[in-house]
Protein backbone atom coordinates (compact mmCIF):
# COMPACT_ATOMS: atom_id res chain seq x y z
CA UNK A 1 0.00 0.00 0.00
CA UNK A 2 2.87 2.35 0.81
CA UNK A 3 4.34 1.93 -2.69
CA UNK A 4 0.93 2.46 -4.26
CA UNK A 5 0.53 5.70 -2.29
CA UNK A 6 3.99 6.85 -3.39
CA UNK A 7 3.07 6.15 -7.04
CA UNK A 8 -0.17 8.08 -6.64
CA UNK A 9 1.61 11.09 -5.12
CA UNK A 10 4.28 10.95 -7.83
CA UNK A 11 1.62 11.02 -10.55
CA UNK A 12 -0.14 13.93 -8.88
CA UNK A 13 3.09 15.94 -8.62
CA UNK A 14 4.03 15.21 -12.23
CA UNK A 15 0.57 16.24 -13.43
CA UNK A 16 0.88 19.55 -11.60
CA UNK A 17 4.44 20.25 -12.69
CA UNK A 18 4.08 19.34 -16.35
CA UNK A 19 0.64 20.73 -17.16
CA UNK A 20 1.85 24.29 -16.83
CA UNK A 21 1.75 26.01 -20.19
CA UNK A 22 1.50 22.81 -22.25
CA UNK A 23 -1.12 23.11 -24.97
CA UNK A 24 -2.76 20.05 -26.51
CA UNK A 25 -4.22 21.75 -29.59
CA UNK A 26 -3.17 19.93 -32.73
CA UNK A 27 -1.10 21.70 -35.44
CA UNK A 28 -4.08 21.98 -37.81
CA UNK A 29 -5.95 23.95 -35.15
CA UNK A 30 -2.95 26.05 -34.13
CA UNK A 31 -1.90 27.05 -37.66
CA UNK A 32 -5.16 26.80 -39.61
CA UNK A 33 -4.79 27.63 -43.30
CA UNK A 34 -0.99 27.77 -42.98
CA UNK A 35 -0.99 24.13 -41.86
CA UNK A 36 -3.15 23.06 -44.80
CA UNK A 37 -1.00 24.90 -47.33
CA UNK A 38 2.24 23.42 -46.01
CA UNK A 39 0.84 19.89 -46.11
CA UNK A 40 -1.02 20.12 -49.42
CA UNK A 41 1.88 21.80 -51.24
CA UNK A 42 4.40 19.18 -50.07
CA UNK A 43 6.72 21.74 -48.53
CA UNK A 44 8.28 18.67 -46.90
CA UNK A 45 8.25 15.22 -48.54
CA UNK A 46 7.06 13.72 -45.24
CA UNK A 47 3.88 15.21 -43.74
CA UNK A 48 5.16 14.39 -40.27
CA UNK A 49 8.01 16.91 -40.57
CA UNK A 50 5.91 20.05 -40.19
CA UNK A 51 3.80 18.79 -37.29
CA UNK A 52 7.03 18.04 -35.40
CA UNK A 53 8.55 21.48 -36.06
CA UNK A 54 9.16 23.96 -33.25
CA UNK A 55 8.00 27.55 -33.83
CA UNK A 56 10.67 30.21 -33.32
CA UNK A 57 8.10 32.66 -32.01
CA UNK A 58 4.50 32.80 -30.89
CA UNK A 59 2.33 30.80 -33.33
CA UNK A 60 -0.30 33.54 -33.36
CA UNK A 61 2.30 36.01 -34.64
CA UNK A 62 3.43 33.52 -37.29
CA UNK A 63 -0.15 33.03 -38.49
CA UNK A 64 -0.78 36.78 -38.55
CA UNK A 65 2.31 37.40 -40.66
CA UNK A 66 1.39 34.54 -42.98
CA UNK A 67 -2.06 36.04 -43.57
CA UNK A 68 -0.44 39.37 -44.49
CA UNK A 69 2.24 37.96 -46.81
CA UNK A 70 0.51 35.08 -48.61
CA UNK A 71 -0.04 35.60 -52.28
CA UNK A 72 1.17 34.59 -55.72
CA UNK A 73 4.80 35.61 -55.09
CA UNK A 74 4.92 34.27 -51.54
CA UNK A 75 7.70 31.72 -50.86
CA UNK A 76 6.03 29.32 -48.45
CA UNK A 77 9.04 27.07 -47.94
CA UNK A 78 11.30 29.99 -47.02
CA UNK A 79 8.63 31.33 -44.65
CA UNK A 80 8.51 28.01 -42.85
CA UNK A 81 12.30 27.76 -42.65
CA UNK A 82 12.47 31.31 -41.25
CA UNK A 83 9.80 30.72 -38.62
CA UNK A 84 10.25 27.11 -37.57
CA UNK A 85 13.03 24.88 -36.33
CA UNK A 86 12.97 21.57 -38.20
CA UNK A 87 12.91 18.38 -36.13
CA UNK A 88 16.20 16.59 -35.48
CA UNK A 89 16.86 12.90 -36.06
CA UNK A 90 20.13 12.29 -34.17
CA UNK A 91 20.50 8.61 -35.04
CA UNK A 92 21.08 9.55 -38.68
CA UNK A 93 24.54 10.67 -37.57
CA UNK A 94 25.31 7.32 -35.96
CA UNK A 95 28.08 5.43 -37.76
CA UNK A 96 27.88 1.66 -37.40
CA UNK A 97 31.24 0.27 -36.31
CA UNK A 98 30.21 -3.03 -34.73
CA UNK A 99 30.17 -6.23 -36.75
CA UNK A 100 28.29 -8.12 -34.05
CA UNK A 101 24.57 -7.38 -34.25
CA UNK A 102 23.96 -7.92 -30.54
CA UNK A 103 26.65 -5.41 -29.58
CA UNK A 104 25.30 -3.01 -32.20
CA UNK A 105 21.83 -3.09 -30.67
CA UNK A 106 23.13 -2.64 -27.14
CA UNK A 107 25.04 0.44 -28.31
CA UNK A 108 21.97 1.71 -30.15
CA UNK A 109 19.96 2.02 -26.91
CA UNK A 110 22.11 5.03 -26.06
CA UNK A 111 21.36 6.57 -29.46
CA UNK A 112 17.61 6.01 -29.25
CA UNK A 113 17.18 7.20 -25.66
CA UNK A 114 15.47 10.52 -24.97
CA UNK A 115 15.83 12.50 -21.78
CA UNK A 116 12.81 13.55 -19.69
CA UNK A 117 10.87 16.36 -21.35
CA UNK A 118 10.89 19.28 -18.95
CA UNK A 119 8.77 22.38 -19.43
CA UNK A 120 10.41 25.31 -17.69
CA UNK A 121 8.40 28.49 -17.33
CA UNK A 122 10.36 31.66 -18.04
CA UNK A 123 10.73 34.17 -15.20
CA UNK A 124 9.00 36.66 -17.48
CA UNK A 125 5.61 35.08 -18.16
CA UNK A 126 5.33 37.02 -21.42
CA UNK A 127 8.54 35.50 -22.84
CA UNK A 128 8.13 32.97 -25.63
CA UNK A 129 8.85 29.35 -24.76
CA UNK A 130 9.06 27.15 -27.86
CA UNK A 131 8.74 23.92 -25.88
CA UNK A 132 5.29 24.96 -24.71
CA UNK A 133 4.18 25.27 -28.34
CA UNK A 134 5.62 21.92 -29.42
CA UNK A 135 3.36 19.07 -30.49
CA UNK A 136 5.43 16.86 -28.18
CA UNK A 137 3.65 15.80 -24.99
CA UNK A 138 6.30 15.97 -22.26
CA UNK A 139 7.20 12.85 -20.28
CA UNK A 140 8.82 12.83 -16.83
CA UNK A 141 11.24 9.94 -17.33
CA UNK A 142 13.73 8.85 -20.02
CA UNK A 143 12.39 6.70 -22.85
CA UNK A 144 13.39 4.90 -26.05
CA UNK A 145 12.10 6.04 -29.45
CA UNK A 146 11.82 3.68 -32.44
CA UNK A 147 14.16 5.65 -34.71
CA UNK A 148 14.11 7.55 -38.00
CA UNK A 149 11.04 9.77 -38.42
CA UNK A 150 9.62 8.36 -35.19
CA UNK A 151 11.08 10.86 -32.73
CA UNK A 152 8.69 10.17 -29.85
CA UNK A 153 7.65 7.17 -27.79
CA UNK A 154 5.09 4.83 -29.39
CA UNK A 155 2.69 2.69 -27.42
CA UNK A 156 2.79 -0.83 -28.79
CA UNK A 157 6.31 -0.46 -30.20
CA UNK A 158 7.56 0.02 -26.66
CA UNK A 159 6.57 -3.42 -25.39
CA UNK A 160 8.68 -5.12 -28.06
CA UNK A 161 11.52 -2.67 -27.45
CA UNK A 162 11.35 -3.62 -23.77
CA UNK A 163 11.95 -7.27 -24.65
CA UNK A 164 15.41 -6.26 -25.86
CA UNK A 165 16.00 -3.87 -23.00
CA UNK A 166 15.38 -6.78 -20.63
CA UNK A 167 17.94 -8.93 -22.45
CA UNK A 168 20.41 -6.02 -22.32
CA UNK A 169 19.96 -5.63 -18.56
CA UNK A 170 18.38 -2.19 -19.02
CA UNK A 171 15.79 -2.74 -16.29
CA UNK A 172 15.85 0.88 -15.12
CA UNK A 173 14.79 2.01 -18.58
CA UNK A 174 11.92 -0.49 -18.56
CA UNK A 175 10.86 0.90 -15.19
CA UNK A 176 11.07 4.47 -16.53
CA UNK A 177 9.00 3.68 -19.61
CA UNK A 178 6.27 1.98 -17.58
CA UNK A 179 6.17 5.06 -15.33
CA UNK A 180 5.84 7.28 -18.39
CA UNK A 181 2.90 5.26 -19.68
CA UNK A 182 1.29 5.36 -16.24
CA UNK A 183 1.72 9.14 -16.33
CA UNK A 184 0.01 9.35 -19.73
CA UNK A 185 -2.94 7.27 -18.53
CA UNK A 186 -3.28 9.38 -15.41
CA UNK A 187 -3.07 12.68 -17.30
CA UNK A 188 -5.00 11.92 -20.49
CA UNK A 189 -7.12 8.90 -19.54
CA UNK A 190 -5.34 6.59 -21.96
CA UNK A 191 -2.01 5.93 -23.63
CA UNK A 192 -2.01 7.81 -26.93
CA UNK A 193 -0.60 6.39 -30.15
CA UNK A 194 2.54 8.43 -29.33
CA UNK A 195 3.39 11.39 -27.13
CA UNK A 196 2.29 14.03 -29.63
CA UNK A 197 -0.79 16.24 -29.52
CA UNK A 198 -1.91 14.92 -32.90
CA UNK A 199 -1.90 11.35 -31.52
CA UNK A 200 -4.10 12.11 -28.49
CA UNK A 201 -7.38 11.16 -30.16
CA UNK A 202 -6.44 7.49 -30.41
CA UNK A 203 -4.54 4.77 -28.63
CA UNK A 204 -2.81 1.68 -30.03
CA UNK A 205 -2.93 -2.08 -29.32
CA UNK A 206 -3.14 -2.16 -25.48
CA UNK A 207 0.11 -3.72 -24.30
CA UNK A 208 0.39 -1.85 -21.00
CA UNK A 209 -0.76 -4.85 -18.95
CA UNK A 210 2.02 -6.93 -20.56
CA UNK A 211 4.54 -4.19 -19.72
CA UNK A 212 3.41 -4.28 -16.09
CA UNK A 213 3.66 -8.07 -16.14
CA UNK A 214 7.21 -7.84 -17.52
CA UNK A 215 8.23 -5.33 -14.86
CA UNK A 216 6.63 -7.49 -12.14
CA UNK A 217 8.73 -10.40 -13.37
CA UNK A 218 11.79 -8.25 -12.65
CA UNK A 219 10.76 -6.46 -9.45
CA UNK A 220 8.10 -8.67 -7.89
CA UNK A 221 4.32 -8.84 -7.52
CA UNK A 222 4.06 -5.49 -5.74
CA UNK A 223 4.30 -3.94 -9.21
CA UNK A 224 0.83 -5.29 -10.04
CA UNK A 225 -0.62 -3.49 -7.02
CA UNK A 226 1.31 -0.28 -7.66
CA UNK A 227 -0.04 0.02 -11.19
CA UNK A 228 -3.54 -1.31 -10.57
CA UNK A 229 -5.19 2.16 -10.54
CA UNK A 230 -3.84 3.02 -13.99
CA UNK A 231 -4.54 -0.47 -15.33
CA UNK A 232 -8.16 -0.02 -14.33
CA UNK A 233 -8.22 3.48 -15.81
CA UNK A 234 -6.95 2.22 -19.16
CA UNK A 235 -9.56 -0.53 -19.07
CA UNK A 236 -12.26 2.08 -18.47
CA UNK A 237 -11.05 3.99 -21.53
CA UNK A 238 -11.47 0.95 -23.76
CA UNK A 239 -14.80 -0.05 -22.22
CA UNK A 240 -16.40 3.41 -21.92
CA UNK A 241 -20.09 3.33 -22.82
CA UNK A 242 -20.49 -0.46 -22.75
CA UNK A 243 -23.19 -0.39 -20.08
CA UNK A 244 -25.43 1.84 -22.20
CA UNK A 245 -25.34 -0.29 -25.33
CA UNK A 246 -28.03 -2.63 -26.52
CA UNK A 247 -27.21 -5.79 -28.50
CA UNK A 248 -26.06 -4.86 -31.99
CA UNK A 249 -24.90 -1.36 -31.04
CA UNK A 250 -21.41 0.17 -31.10
CA UNK A 251 -19.95 3.23 -29.39
CA UNK A 252 -16.38 4.38 -29.96
CA UNK A 253 -14.12 1.48 -28.92
CA UNK A 254 -16.81 -0.87 -27.61
CA UNK A 255 -19.32 -3.16 -29.31
CA UNK A 256 -22.23 -5.12 -27.87
CA UNK A 257 -22.64 -8.20 -30.01
CA UNK A 258 -26.07 -9.64 -30.94
CA UNK A 259 -25.86 -12.18 -28.09
CA UNK A 260 -25.09 -9.44 -25.56
CA UNK A 261 -21.36 -10.17 -25.23
CA UNK A 262 -19.04 -7.16 -25.23
CA UNK A 263 -16.03 -6.84 -27.50
CA UNK A 264 -13.81 -4.01 -28.72
CA UNK A 265 -12.71 -2.35 -31.93
CA UNK A 266 -10.10 0.19 -32.97
CA UNK A 267 -11.26 3.80 -32.97
CA UNK A 268 -10.09 7.41 -33.19
CA UNK A 269 -12.18 10.22 -31.70
CA UNK A 270 -11.28 12.82 -34.36
CA UNK A 271 -12.81 12.22 -37.84
CA UNK A 272 -10.54 14.56 -39.81
CA UNK A 273 -7.44 13.86 -41.91
CA UNK A 274 -4.49 12.72 -39.80
CA UNK A 275 -2.35 15.79 -39.18
CA UNK A 276 0.86 13.83 -39.88
CA UNK A 277 -0.55 12.39 -43.14
CA UNK A 278 -2.92 15.18 -44.10
CA UNK A 279 -2.46 15.23 -47.86
CA UNK A 280 -2.50 11.45 -48.15
CA UNK A 281 -5.83 11.24 -46.30
CA UNK A 282 -7.43 14.05 -48.32
CA UNK A 283 -6.39 12.33 -51.54
CA UNK A 284 -7.66 8.93 -50.34
CA UNK A 285 -11.07 10.43 -49.48
CA UNK A 286 -11.25 12.08 -52.91
CA UNK A 287 -11.04 8.65 -54.57
CA UNK A 288 -14.33 7.44 -53.12
CA UNK A 289 -17.96 8.54 -53.00
CA UNK A 290 -18.09 7.73 -49.30
CA UNK A 291 -18.61 10.46 -46.71
CA UNK A 292 -15.23 12.06 -46.03
CA UNK A 293 -15.60 11.86 -42.25
CA UNK A 294 -16.28 8.14 -42.55
CA UNK A 295 -13.11 7.65 -44.59
CA UNK A 296 -11.04 9.71 -42.17
CA UNK A 297 -12.47 7.83 -39.19
CA UNK A 298 -11.46 4.53 -40.74
CA UNK A 299 -7.99 5.72 -41.75
CA UNK A 300 -7.44 6.89 -38.19
CA UNK A 301 -8.80 3.64 -36.77
CA UNK A 302 -6.31 1.84 -39.00
CA UNK A 303 -3.55 3.93 -37.46
CA UNK A 304 -4.89 3.03 -34.00
CA UNK A 305 -4.58 -0.65 -34.92
CA UNK A 306 -0.87 -0.26 -35.71
CA UNK A 307 -1.59 -1.95 -39.05
CA UNK A 308 -1.55 1.22 -41.14
CA UNK A 309 -2.38 -0.02 -43.66
CA UNK A 310 -3.31 -3.53 -44.76
CA UNK A 311 -5.66 -5.54 -46.98
CA UNK A 312 -6.90 -6.87 -43.64
CA UNK A 313 -9.03 -3.70 -43.47
CA UNK A 314 -9.93 -3.25 -47.15
CA UNK A 315 -13.30 -4.33 -48.51
CA UNK A 316 -11.84 -5.16 -51.92
CA UNK A 317 -8.48 -6.28 -50.42
CA UNK A 318 -6.54 -3.85 -52.61
CA UNK A 319 -7.81 -0.25 -52.54
CA UNK A 320 -7.18 2.01 -49.54
CA UNK A 321 -10.34 4.01 -50.27
CA UNK A 322 -12.37 0.90 -49.32
CA UNK A 323 -10.96 0.82 -45.77
CA UNK A 324 -13.47 -0.40 -43.13
CA UNK A 325 -11.63 -0.77 -39.83
CA UNK A 326 -14.53 0.35 -37.63
CA UNK A 327 -16.71 -2.45 -39.03
CA UNK A 328 -14.27 -5.07 -37.75
CA UNK A 329 -13.98 -6.93 -34.45
CA UNK A 330 -10.20 -7.49 -34.42
CA UNK A 331 -9.04 -10.77 -32.94
CA UNK A 332 -5.70 -9.37 -31.77
CA UNK A 333 -7.24 -6.39 -29.95
CA UNK A 334 -9.74 -8.56 -28.11
CA UNK A 335 -7.05 -11.06 -27.17
CA UNK A 336 -5.08 -8.19 -25.64
CA UNK A 337 -8.19 -7.00 -23.80
CA UNK A 338 -8.61 -10.54 -22.46
CA UNK A 339 -5.05 -10.39 -21.17
CA UNK A 340 -5.70 -6.99 -19.59
CA UNK A 341 -8.69 -8.42 -17.72
CA UNK A 342 -6.57 -11.31 -16.42
CA UNK A 343 -3.79 -8.98 -15.24
CA UNK A 344 -6.28 -6.72 -13.44
CA UNK A 345 -7.78 -9.82 -11.84
CA UNK A 346 -4.33 -10.93 -10.67
CA UNK A 347 -3.56 -7.48 -9.23
CA UNK A 348 -6.80 -7.53 -7.27
CA UNK A 349 -6.12 -11.05 -6.05
CA UNK A 350 -2.74 -9.91 -4.71
CA UNK A 351 -4.59 -7.10 -2.92
CA UNK A 352 -6.91 -9.78 -1.48
CA UNK A 353 -9.89 -8.27 -3.27
CA UNK A 354 -11.14 -11.72 -4.19
CA UNK A 355 -14.61 -10.67 -5.34
CA UNK A 356 -13.20 -8.00 -7.69
CA UNK A 357 -10.64 -10.48 -9.03
CA UNK A 358 -13.41 -13.00 -9.68
CA UNK A 359 -15.45 -10.38 -11.53
CA UNK A 360 -12.54 -9.61 -13.88
CA UNK A 361 -11.87 -13.31 -14.44
CA UNK A 362 -15.52 -13.65 -15.38
CA UNK A 363 -15.18 -10.78 -17.85
CA UNK A 364 -12.16 -12.53 -19.35
CA UNK A 365 -13.99 -15.86 -19.59
CA UNK A 366 -16.92 -14.18 -21.32
CA UNK A 367 -14.61 -12.43 -23.74
CA UNK A 368 -12.81 -15.68 -24.57
CA UNK A 369 -16.12 -17.36 -25.35
CA UNK A 370 -17.10 -14.41 -27.56
CA UNK A 371 -13.76 -14.48 -29.41
CA UNK A 372 -14.27 -18.18 -30.08
CA UNK A 373 -17.84 -17.60 -31.24
CA UNK A 374 -17.23 -14.61 -33.48
CA UNK A 375 -13.59 -14.92 -34.58
CA UNK A 376 -12.96 -18.65 -34.99
CA UNK A 377 -13.41 -19.31 -38.71
CA UNK A 378 -14.51 -22.95 -38.88
CA UNK A 379 -14.01 -23.19 -42.63
CA UNK A 380 -10.42 -21.94 -42.47
CA UNK A 381 -9.69 -23.42 -39.04
CA UNK A 382 -8.11 -20.11 -38.05
CA UNK A 383 -8.93 -17.05 -35.96
CA UNK A 384 -9.84 -14.08 -38.18
CA UNK A 385 -11.52 -10.71 -37.64
CA UNK A 386 -15.32 -10.55 -37.50
CA UNK A 387 -17.09 -8.20 -39.92
CA UNK A 388 -20.06 -6.47 -38.26
CA UNK A 389 -21.66 -5.64 -41.61
CA UNK A 390 -21.50 -9.06 -43.27
CA UNK A 391 -21.94 -10.77 -39.88
CA UNK A 392 -19.27 -13.34 -40.58
CA UNK A 393 -15.58 -13.89 -40.12
CA UNK A 394 -13.28 -12.48 -42.78
CA UNK A 395 -11.16 -14.84 -44.88
CA UNK A 396 -7.93 -12.86 -44.34
CA UNK A 397 -5.23 -15.04 -42.77
CA UNK A 398 -2.78 -12.95 -40.71
CA UNK A 399 -0.49 -13.44 -37.71
CA UNK A 400 -3.11 -11.51 -35.70
CA UNK A 401 -5.04 -14.78 -35.62
CA UNK A 402 -2.33 -16.29 -33.42
CA UNK A 403 -2.80 -13.89 -30.50
CA UNK A 404 -5.32 -16.15 -28.69
CA UNK A 405 -2.63 -18.83 -28.43
CA UNK A 406 -0.45 -16.41 -26.43
CA UNK A 407 -3.05 -15.72 -23.75
CA UNK A 408 -5.99 -18.11 -23.52
CA UNK A 409 -5.86 -19.97 -20.20
CA UNK A 410 -8.36 -22.74 -20.83
CA UNK A 411 -7.33 -26.38 -21.34
CA UNK A 412 -3.99 -26.23 -23.14
CA UNK A 413 -4.62 -29.62 -24.73
CA UNK A 414 -7.57 -28.10 -26.56
CA UNK A 415 -5.53 -25.04 -27.52
CA UNK A 416 -2.81 -27.39 -28.80
CA UNK A 417 -5.40 -29.10 -30.99
CA UNK A 418 -6.43 -25.76 -32.46
CA UNK A 419 -2.79 -24.77 -32.86
CA UNK A 420 -2.13 -27.87 -34.94
CA UNK A 421 -4.94 -26.73 -37.24
CA UNK A 422 -3.80 -23.12 -37.57
CA UNK A 423 -0.24 -24.31 -38.19
CA UNK A 424 -1.41 -25.64 -41.56
CA UNK A 425 -2.52 -22.16 -42.62
CA UNK A 426 0.63 -20.57 -41.23
CA UNK A 427 2.80 -22.85 -43.34
CA UNK A 428 0.68 -22.51 -46.48
CA UNK A 429 -0.24 -18.82 -46.40
CA UNK A 430 2.24 -16.93 -44.21
CA UNK A 431 5.60 -18.70 -43.94
CA UNK A 432 8.28 -17.22 -46.20
CA UNK A 433 12.09 -17.57 -46.37
CA UNK A 434 12.55 -14.66 -43.94
CA UNK A 435 9.70 -15.37 -41.52
CA UNK A 436 5.98 -14.65 -41.54
CA UNK A 437 4.44 -12.24 -44.02
CA UNK A 438 1.83 -9.80 -42.62
CA UNK A 439 -0.83 -11.05 -45.07
CA UNK A 440 -0.70 -13.14 -48.25
CA UNK A 441 -1.98 -10.18 -50.31
CA UNK A 442 0.33 -7.93 -52.35
CA UNK A 443 -1.26 -4.48 -52.41
CA UNK A 444 1.49 -1.89 -52.01
CA UNK A 445 0.39 -1.33 -48.41
CA UNK A 446 3.17 -1.84 -45.89
CA UNK A 447 1.27 -4.33 -43.72
CA UNK A 448 0.86 -6.73 -46.62
CA UNK A 449 3.10 -9.05 -48.62
CA UNK A 450 6.01 -9.15 -49.04
CA UNK A 451 6.62 -7.43 -45.72
CA UNK A 452 7.18 -8.99 -42.32
CA UNK A 453 7.25 -7.16 -38.99
CA UNK A 454 9.04 -7.89 -35.72
CA UNK A 455 5.96 -7.71 -33.44
CA UNK A 456 4.07 -10.18 -35.61
CA UNK A 457 6.96 -12.64 -35.56
CA UNK A 458 7.19 -12.45 -31.77
CA UNK A 459 3.48 -12.94 -31.11
CA UNK A 460 3.24 -15.79 -33.61
CA UNK A 461 6.30 -17.55 -32.18
CA UNK A 462 5.04 -17.05 -28.63
CA UNK A 463 1.58 -18.46 -29.37
CA UNK A 464 2.75 -21.41 -31.44
CA UNK A 465 5.48 -22.38 -28.98
CA UNK A 466 3.10 -22.11 -26.02
CA UNK A 467 0.50 -24.35 -27.64
CA UNK A 468 2.67 -27.21 -28.82
CA UNK A 469 3.92 -26.08 -32.24
CA UNK A 470 7.49 -25.71 -31.04
CA UNK A 471 9.20 -26.82 -34.24
CA UNK A 472 7.24 -24.32 -36.33
CA UNK A 473 7.91 -21.57 -33.78
CA UNK A 474 11.63 -22.31 -33.88
CA UNK A 475 11.63 -22.38 -37.67
CA UNK A 476 10.00 -18.93 -37.85
CA UNK A 477 12.44 -17.60 -35.28
CA UNK A 478 15.49 -18.85 -37.16
CA UNK A 479 14.25 -17.47 -40.47
CA UNK A 480 13.64 -14.04 -38.92
CA UNK A 481 16.95 -13.99 -37.04
CA UNK A 482 18.89 -14.91 -40.17
CA UNK A 483 17.12 -12.23 -42.21
CA UNK A 484 17.82 -9.53 -39.62
CA UNK A 485 21.46 -10.54 -39.28
CA UNK A 486 22.00 -10.77 -43.05
CA UNK A 487 20.50 -7.33 -43.67
CA UNK A 488 22.63 -5.88 -40.88
CA UNK A 489 25.75 -7.45 -42.40
CA UNK A 490 24.89 -5.89 -45.78
CA UNK A 491 23.73 -2.46 -44.64
CA UNK A 492 24.75 -1.90 -41.02
CA UNK A 493 21.10 -1.14 -40.22
CA UNK A 494 18.23 -2.55 -38.19
CA UNK A 495 15.08 -1.88 -40.17
CA UNK A 496 11.48 -1.10 -39.22
CA UNK A 497 10.19 -3.88 -41.51
CA UNK A 498 11.66 -6.51 -43.84
CA UNK A 499 10.93 -8.19 -47.13
CA UNK A 500 10.45 -11.78 -45.97
CA UNK A 501 9.57 -13.15 -49.42
CA UNK A 502 12.77 -12.08 -51.19
CA UNK A 503 15.36 -11.57 -48.49
CA UNK A 504 17.74 -9.81 -50.87
CA UNK A 505 15.27 -6.96 -51.47
CA UNK A 506 14.19 -4.13 -49.19
CA UNK A 507 10.71 -3.84 -47.71
CA UNK A 508 8.49 -1.17 -49.24
CA UNK A 509 4.95 0.17 -49.43
CA UNK A 510 3.19 2.63 -47.22
CA UNK A 511 3.35 6.40 -46.88
CA UNK A 512 7.04 6.86 -46.08
CA UNK A 513 10.40 5.18 -46.80
CA UNK A 514 11.43 2.27 -44.62
CA UNK A 515 13.04 3.56 -41.41
CA UNK A 516 16.07 2.29 -39.57
CA UNK A 517 16.91 2.34 -35.89
CA UNK A 518 14.77 0.40 -34.95
CA UNK A 519 13.23 -0.14 -31.55
CA UNK A 520 10.96 -3.12 -31.91
CA UNK A 521 13.21 -4.94 -34.37
CA UNK A 522 16.10 -4.57 -31.93
CA UNK A 523 14.01 -5.83 -29.02
CA UNK A 524 12.53 -8.85 -30.74
CA UNK A 525 15.84 -9.92 -32.28
CA UNK A 526 17.66 -9.86 -28.92
CA UNK A 527 14.82 -11.79 -27.26
CA UNK A 528 14.74 -14.43 -30.01
CA UNK A 529 18.52 -14.89 -29.98
CA UNK A 530 18.36 -15.29 -26.19
CA UNK A 531 15.67 -17.98 -26.54
CA UNK A 532 16.82 -19.86 -29.63
CA UNK A 533 20.41 -18.84 -30.27
CA UNK A 534 21.82 -18.13 -33.73
CA UNK A 535 20.63 -20.43 -36.52
CA UNK A 536 23.16 -22.87 -37.90
CA UNK A 537 24.28 -22.30 -41.46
Amino acid sequence: MKKALILFLWLAVCSWQMSAGQATATPDIVYGELFKEVQMQNVFPDGKTFVDCLPKRNPKEIVQEYNKLKGSSFNLKKFIEDNFELPHTPQLNYVTKEKDVVMHIKNLWGVLVRKPDVLTLAADSTAFNAAQESSLLPLPYPYIVPGGRFREVYYWDSYFTMLGLRESGETEMIDNMVKNFAYLIDKYGHIPNGNRTYYLSRSQPPYFSLMVEMLAGIKGDSIYVNYLPVLEKEYEYWMAGAAKLKPGQQLDRVIKMPDGSVLNRYWDDNPVPRQESYKEDVETAAKTKRNNKEVYANLRAGAASGWDFSSRWLTDKKTLATIRVTDMVPVDLNSLMYKMELVIAKANLIRRKDSVAAAYRKKADNRRLAIDKYCWNKALKYYTDYNLVTRRQTDVITPAGLYPFCFFTRNLDYMSLLASQVAVQVREKLLQPGGLVATPETTGQQWDAPNGWAPLQWMAIWGLDRCGQKDLARDIAYRWIKLNVDVFARTGKMMEKYNVADTKLEAGGGEYPSQDGFGWTNGVLLALIAKYGMPKE
